[in-house]
């Protein structure tokens, strides 16, 4: 029994002294959770951030979206709160910050008496800001960053450049609203910070030849010009320092789809929506006249010119011919000149609307525009006051219900006389032989009582030296001494001549300007794979201001049409007008390259005889080869071989 005793008194020991300690622990706990309890009372917003802690995440999302509601019925509230309260000020609302750009797209449209159709597009991008602060601009939205990064690099005034296949043809078409020289033509006016103007400018042409997918790149000196007179700047300030000026031209220039497909990148729509889905490259191609430029230059914003912004005009200029067409019929529709009609407007235009010149058929006459519009616009144009029927490309009503605008132009009748253009020239290429020649140029007045100056710029290359003393100027029959001569003498493979002239034309007159010129002999390796095509002169340039039939408007801030509003008028009498003439198609002295030719291949094929049979009795091996024996003996020897004797 002892031995069960202590066992019992054991096993009892230890279950008091579990249920001791079991006590104790209760106790601790109790005491914590009091504490407990009492921070939950001293602070609330902690107990309520241990819940969150320990709940679920249904729970937590519940609480997160019941706290929001509270939260905004807690603004209700407070909003109602103040609107019960009297306020003491009442402050006025901040005005909406105006864009600073602006996008604006046009499309004249010109019937000629000839029976083709003119049409000319206009897209201007106005940006404010300046690219000649030293700030660099990042942001770029309507202005295109390829084109405003040549300005800030290049400090750029003024850029124009223009690309044009075709000869536009005065007399017949009347004065153009972009004029415009074939080929290519560049001249930029630099800002006065630039020091090397002639390494500027040639870093310039390197990249518009990039941008533009043109032959830019063969500007030199050579073919650059710097002018004393001519090519004023067209926007803001009128720089007199003519150092920061450069003229260039290319006659030879081709116009293909590689210059269009870049220039049509530059438009904030592209080619996808407005005016530009009409600009397909096969169908104005195939026309009589295409030109496409892009100017660039700094103009005013109010008339006190407090504020300044960049203007990007680009212009694109096409004739449609009659015949080329391949319609006989006199009508024209936006689908017979483009192939494609018009669905909307481009989203990012502030304005598009295509205008229809009815000024010689005011009474529908001539010929019917279908549909008609009731808008009508009248604008001074080259002096003369002009009136077009608008199409609104933003308005929906414009589109009817098909949601397309084609507007139809169909000729009732072919009478009617083309007002003669004031100012023309014409220049040709006299003489005989290829030794020396002398060039005309052709100026008319066609006023009836008015005479008025011209500028006339003649760029002549260097391998045509010109005798500048033989310089002869006739209106009437009569000598007409210039109030004005610049000239810049050639140097041989260095730069041309340039000639610079003020010339009174008297009313109703042609005034002849003539000089003679020698046939330089260029080295063989400066002559072009086709020579006897001949050598291109650049066009000469005419500018002047002439006499205005009516009163021209000077107001340059004034809402106008873009085709109206490219040159600024400074004078209400007077407009300016810029004329280019044909380019010159000149021969060389060109020797026989067909002479080399034959010399080469003569040379080639002695050579080649000579050689080669030297070269075989140099490297031949000679081997002695005995004389074949007869048949008998051939018949023996396989005898012999056959009975194993040795052969003969």
């Amino acid at each position: 029994m002892a031995p069960h005793g202590c066992s019992y008194s054991a096993l009892l020991l230890i279950i008091c002294s579990v249920s001791v300690f079991i006590v104790t622990d209760s106790q601790d706990t109790t005491l914590s959770g009091g504490h407990h309890a009492a921070a939950v009372e001293d602070n609330p917003q902690a107990a309520t951030e241990a819940a969150e802690k320990t709940s679920e995440q249904p729970a937590v999302e519940e609480r997160r979206w019941e706290a929001t509601e509270v939260e905004e019925a807690t603004l209700h509230e407070a909003a109602a709160d103040k609107q019960d309260t009297p306020a003491p000020e009442t402050e006025a609302p901040s005005p909406v910050p105006q864009p600073k750009d602006d996008f604006q797209e046009e499309l004249v449209i010109r019937p000629l008496h000839s029976g083709d159709i003119y049409a000319s597009f206009q897209f201007r991008t106005l940006w404010e800001t300046d690219f000649m602060s030293g700030n660099k601009v990042s942001h770029y939205r309507l202005f295109p960053k390829s084109l405003g990064q040549v300005i800030s690099k290049f400090s750029v005034r003024e850029l124009h450049i223009s690309f044009t296949q075709g000869y536009w043809r005065t007399m017949q078409w009347g004065q153009p609203f972009q004029p415009a020289p074939p080929g290519a033509e560049l001249w930029v006016w630099f800002q006065d910070s630039v020091t090397d103007v002639d390494g500027t400018w040639k870093e310039l042409t390197n990249v518009l030849s990039g941008i533009f997918c043109a032959s830019l790149n063969f500007i030199d000196s050579t073919n650059t010009v710097q002018p004393s007179a001519s090519f004023k700047p067209l926007g803001i300030g009128n720089v007199t320092d003519h150092r920061f000026l450069r003229y260039a031209t290319l006659p030879r220039e081709i116009v293909c789809t590689e210059n269009l497909t870049p220039w049509k990148k530059l438009l904030p729509c592209g080619s996808k929506a407005g005016l530009t889905v009409l600009l397909k490259s096969e169908k104005l191609f195939h026309s009589s006249f295409h030109s496409q430029a892009v100017h660039i230059r700094p103009v005013c914003q109010d008339w006190q010119c407090k504020t300044t912004s960049w203007e990007l005009r680009q212009t694109l200029n096409v004739v449609f011919d009659l015949h080329t067409s391949g319609q006989g019929k006199r009508e024209w529709s936006l689908f017979k000149m483009f192939s494609r009609t018009l669905t909307e407007a481009c989203p990012l235009a502030s304005s598009s609307k295509i205008y229809i010149d009815i000024t010689d058929d005011p009474q529908g006459e001539l010929f019917e525009l279908s549909p008609a519009t009731p808008l009508l616009s009248q604008a001074m144009v080259l002096g003369d006051r002009r009136t077009f029927s608008v199409y609104d490309l933003t308005q929906p009503v414009t589109f009817g219900t098909v949601r397309s605008l084609n507007p139809l132009i169909r000729w009732k009748s072919s009478e009617g006389d083309m007002l003669r253009p004031l100012l023309h020239a014409e220049r040709y290429v006299a003489g005989y032989g290829l030794q020396t020649g002398e060039i005309h140029t052709l100026m008319y007045n066609n006023h009836p009582y008015r005479s008025f100056p011209v500028l006339l710029l003649d760029t002549v290359p260097w391998y045509l030296r010109l005798y500048i003393h033989t310089l002869t100027v006739t209106s009437k029959g009569k000598d007409n001494k210039p109030s004005y001569i610049h000239y810049q003498p050639s140097k041989d493979r260095l730069r041309p001549h340039l000639l610079e002239m003020l010339v009174q034309l008297p009313p109703n007159s042609v005034t002849e300007v003539t000089v003679q010129f020698e046939r330089a002999l260029l080295k063989w390796t400066e002559y072009t794979p086709d020579p006897n095509h001949g050598f291109y002169v650049g066009s000469s340039v005419i500018s002047s201001l002439v006499p205005s039939i009516v009163a021209m408007d000077t107001n340059i801030t004034m809402d106008r049409p873009l085709f109206s509003s490219f040159f600024p008028c400074k004078e209400e009498s007077s407009f300016f007008v810029r004329v280019y003439t044909e380019p010159l198609l000149v021969n060389l002295p060109t020797p026989d390259f067909s002479m080399p030719y034959n010399v080469i291949c003569l040379t080639c094929t002695v050579v080649a005889v000579g050689y080669g049979s030297l070269y075989n009795l140099l490297t031949r091996s000679f081997q002695i080869e005995e004389p074949s024996p007869g048949l008998a003996k051939r018949l023996a020897n396989i005898i012999r071989r056959m009975r194993g004797v040795p052969p003969l």
